[in-house]
């Protein structure tokens, strides 16, 4: 099976597993796979992907860095500090390989993202947004323009001032290439809703 298009690749990703239970601490929630699948397609189509070195950096069950690898990338590092998430990313990769046309590498690193540092060419990601821990989102930037020369990453919309300062601070370029309604499914006890959506952007950084 070979991805031939932005709505292939979106069916496919939606039938990798998600979390067995979320922690709240570290931000898990699941990346939409129609999300995943713009954002990885746009990034595809302007060559960041095939044949490219990607680190997703919060792996969580891997839908990016899945994604990445359908659309014909070299290798994949996926780091990933909660083992339990690891598990299901493998899981899922094991499962695409036996089905899809996946050729290139998959290197699992269950650790800290500030411990990685393994240079790679692009970086995609869906960090945690700050709200249990302040600025966590900062910490993902910061290692992802360490380790690559483009980066594509999802933040709230109401973080763009926070990205357009942190481009400032550290001299490089951005665009913010689409906003998307992000869906946030019930999944802890203290969750109202069946489902609440916020508005996400997707930016693409370049340090070079």
């Amino acid at each position: 099976m070979k991805i031939l298009s932005k709505s292939g690749l979106a069916i496919v990703l939606s039938t990798l597993d998600g979390f067995r239970e979320q922690k709240v601490r570290i931000e898990q929630y699941v990346t939409d796979s129609e999300i995943a699948a713009s954002i990885l397609w746009d990034a595809y189509l302007r060559g960041d992907i095939e044949g490219k070195t990607i680190a997703d950096l919060g792996s969580g069950t891997g839908i990016l860095g899945l994604g990445a690898l359908l659309l014909g990338a070299k290798r994949v590092y996926f780091v990933e500090i909660d083992a339990d998430a690891m598990k299901i990313a493998e899981k899922n990769y094991n499962a695409l390989k036996s089905e899809a046309s996946i050729e290139g590498e998959a290197i699992f690193v269950n650790k800290d993202i500030f411990l990685f540092n393994e240079k790679t060419d692009v970086v995609v990601e869906n960090p945690p947004f700050g709200v249990k821990k302040r600025h966590a989102d900062r910490v993902f930037l910061e290692k992802a323009i360490e380790i690559s020369s483009i980066t594509y990453s999802l933040h709230k919309i109401e973080s763009l001032g926070f990205i357009e300062a942190f481009c400032r601070e550290k001299n490089i370029k951005f665009d913010m290439l689409a906003s998307f309604s992000f869906p946030l499914k019930a999944s802890l006890p203290f969750h109202i809703k069946r489902m609440h959506r916020f508005k996400v952007g997707c930016f693409r950084l370049r340090n070079s």
